[in-house]
């Protein structure tokens, strides 16, 4: 009986070792012509083989540099991609640089600057005041989440004015109302407290209602 460990190496085991069989086979191939028609037939069993592969971005190159690695690097075949050496793959990715937010900012999140940007953009109008407004409300809404403190109007539009590096001032935009920020949370808090007075007027009237009954069956008696 063979064991695993008497047998070549995988070189991704999560191919399994019929494919990499198929590939060393591939190589013992003495033409070329074939060794191509082969390799295409591989590739397409790796994709079926891994179908979870199909919903990444241009999946079928990674195949052909699957397969050149279950090759171990020494595949003569047509290949519509260039191969990859060892160097290459062996090279550790460039670290990543991660966005820089303006001054003491960074609560606010880089999507706050990307809409502050399109703002700028927008011509004078309906269009640029509301979105402004979203702007101002979400900055409310992280702020107070952040700092677990309640935040003034004033103290978001001055934040506004010096993320867009003076280019953006609420004050200047005559038509906007101050009012309408954090509007709907505030619409909401009234809601529910007129919805709480409302159940709690209910609530009396039932009572009184109740004791009235009671009272006019004790007279009665």
């Amino acid at each position: 009986m063979e064991y695993n460990t008497q047998k070549n190496k995988l070189h991704l085991p999560e191919y399994g070792r019929i494919i990499q069989q198929l590939v060393e086979r591939c190589k013992q191939l003495s033409s070329r012509e074939e060794r191509s028609e082969m390799a295409m037939a591989i590739i397409d069993f790796m994709g079926q083989r891994n179908p979870q592969l199909r919903d990444e971005e241009n999946y079928k190159h990674k195949l052909w540099d699957h397969l050149f690695i279950l090759a171990d690097y020494d595949l003569d075949v047509d290949s519509p991609y260039p191969f990859p050496t060892r160097e290459q793959l062996a090279e550790p990715p460039k670290r990543m640089e991660y966005p820089k937010l303006q001054g003491d900012f960074k609560f606010y999140g880089k999507s706050i600057l990307q809409l502050i940007e399109k703002a700028i953009e927008l011509e004078q109008g309906d269009e640029k005041e509301a979105l402004i407004e979203v702007i101002a409300n979400n900055m409310k809404k992280s702020y107070n989440v952040y700092n677990k403190e309640h935040v003034t109007d004033d103290v978001i539009f001055r934040h506004l004015k010096e993320l867009s590096e003076n280019r953006l001032d609420l004050t200047g935009i005559e038509t906007l109302e101050k009012s309408k920020i954090y509007y709907t949370t505030n619409n909401n808090n009234r809601n529910n407290n007129n919805r709480n007075q409302a159940n709690n007027r209910n609530q009396s009237n039932n009572k009184r209602r109740h004791n009235n009954n009671n009272n006019n069956h004790k007279n009665r008696k």
